[in-house]
């Protein structure tokens, strides 16, 4: 078995494109389930956290997610995956995250 640094992961999860998903950054939380995402596209959206991933994932500035820009305001957004250190390292690693630091 070939291990890096500890750790293997197995599976990433990466945006598809059929459902509109890109990645994001998060740059400030602004309160009340809402977060500032600068996607991958070079356009900064007020996101929101649904309710459901509000009760299990915290998330914080300087995240990695994955989100889905509103078809009726393209300003504004959905967060629908939160990306870990290793996972974010293994995107990076890969070439997928060329847009974000």
């Amino acid at each position: 078995m070939n291990e890096e640094e500890g750790a293997v992961i197995t599976r990433v999860r990466l945006p598809r494109k059929q459902d509109r998903e890109i990645f994001g950054h998060v740059e400030s939380l602004l309160g009340s389930n809402r977060i500032k995402v600068r996607g991958i596209d070079g356009i900064t959206r007020m996101a929101r956290i649904p309710g459901k991933m509000k009760k299990r994932i915290w998330i914080r500035e300087g995240d990695v997610v994955i989100i889905i820009p509103w078809e009726f305001q393209n300003e504004k957004a959905d967060v629908v995956w939160r990306y870990t250190g290793p996972q974010v390292d293994w995107l990076q690693r890969k070439g997928f995250l060329k847009g974000t630091s």
